[in-house]
């Protein structure tokens, strides 16, 4: 039995949710997210709450039902609230910069890393060395977050790159002198 899968997902005001064969639509204050879900399984909406059904009890459904559940809870929270992912830049002569649709990164390369900026997605830079990253879509902020950390990622000697707030970065020890 999914225990994700049973719980309902409450609806908040302003937000509306629509199921037409394999794709979810929600609607709320921040915009519109579609998100293409397996078939197979039912949906009921009432007194504010959604919930999502199996119609039989196989193995692929039941697979499904949880998963199924979580992407439209993901909708819901991203058209009401949104999603957000910081990133911290630790090293000298390491920063990040936003100039109009593309993120600016100085990362001792011999050249600047210039990332652009998808389609809703927001980038702000409040400190050279912090980059947060907001949106709707849960996976594409992740991604996203991903692709900027991977041009980077923090070594395990001394700790630089860019690297996730609050990620632990398990360091080295450095060579042992010789007596």
């Amino acid at each position: 039995m999914s225990r994700i899968g049973l719980k309902p997902i409450p609806v908040p005001t302003g937000v509306t949710i629509a199921v037409e064969g394999n794709l979810s639509t929600v609607k709320g204050p921040k915009g519109e997210l579609k998100q293409h879900i397996p078939t197979g399984l039912e949906y009921k909406l009432e007194d504010e709450m959604f919930s999502v059904m199996r119609s039989e009890d196989t193995k692929e459904l039941r697979s499904n039902h949880g998963l199924v559940r979580s992407l439209i809870a993901n909708q819901v929270a991203g058209v009401t609230e949104g999603f957000t992912k910081t990133l911290e830049i630790i090293g000298v002569g390491y920063r990040a910069a936003v100039k109009g649709r593309v993120l600016d990164l100085q990362l001792q390369f011999s050249h600047p890393v210039e990332y652009p900026i998808p389609e809703g997605i927001e980038i702000e830079c409040p400190e050279p060395i912090r980059i947060i990253v907001k949106g709707m879509d849960k996976q594409l902020v992740g991604q996203v977050a991903a692709e900027i950390r991977k041009y980077r990622k923090p070594e395990p000697y001394k700790g630089k790159g860019i690297r996730y707030q609050g990620e632990k970065v398990i360091r080295k020890a450095g060579k042992a002198a010789n007596k």
